[in-house]
């Protein structure tokens, strides 16, 4: 099976999608951040989101079972009960500083994708153990960090997580035709603030 029948399945990652996983969670004053982690790369992808959901990706991601079931807990059997498993979660995209999100959602030879903010796709996919992916124009119309490769680095780079913000490092979109800038400040990720129902940001759905 190639590479695109295994992404049609679930199974892979798409041409234009990089496979990542969860690097770390920051917590700051308000709110929370998680890296995702590039696979086959170096770099970071920093999300903000809401303590709450920030709280619900932690307690799975740290191996923490607790005797009765979260919110994520229940989504996620709600649709087993059902008969779907979820395949795979995917970053769709960025647009007006808001990310995108989509679970992938498999039942026989039938596929359903739900909109979804990113928090909850991830915290749903640490639960169901599925993989996840980043769309790449994601990380190309947003700033990134590298991974941390010292003991220094990784030293100053949770020192300065303590203090960033994201109204200090979200790079604004308007006016720039969705390209990044020619030099963008060094070490400065976009965020996900908190927004409205279906959205992270507000996020939601892609057009994909």
């Amino acid at each position: 099976m190639d590479k695109k029948e295994k992404a049609k399945k679930g199974e892979g990652p798409g041409p234009d999608e990089r496979e990542v996983r969860i690097y770390s969670l920051a917590t700051t004053a308000n709110e929370c951040i998680v890296f995702l982690e590039e696979l086959d790369g170096d770099r970071l992808l920093p999300i903000w989101i809401g303590l709450a959901e920030g709280q619900a990706i932690a307690i799975r991601f740290s191996g923490i079972v607790l005797p009765r079931p979260l919110t994520h807990d229940l989504l996620l059997s709600s649709i087993k009960s059902l008969g779907w498993d979820v395949t795979r979660v995917v970053v769709t995209d960025l647009k007006e500083n808001t990310f995108y999100a989509q679970m992938h959602l498999t039942h026989g030879g039938e596929e359903k994708l739900v909109d979804s903010r990113p928090s909850d796709a991830i915290a749903v996919a640490v639960r169901s153990g599925c993989r996840m992916f980043v769309k790449e124009r994601v990380f190309s119309r947003c700033q990134v960090l590298s991974k941390p490769i010292t003991e220094d680095e990784v030293k100053n780079f949770k020192d300065e997580l303590k203090n960033l913000r994201p109204e200090d490092i979200f790079k604004d979109l308007k006016g720039s035709g969705g390209k990044p800038p020619a030099a963008p400040p060094k070490g400065r990720p976009a965020p996900e603030p908190e927004a409205e129902e279906g959205t992270d940001t507000p996020e939601g759905d892609d057009d994909e």
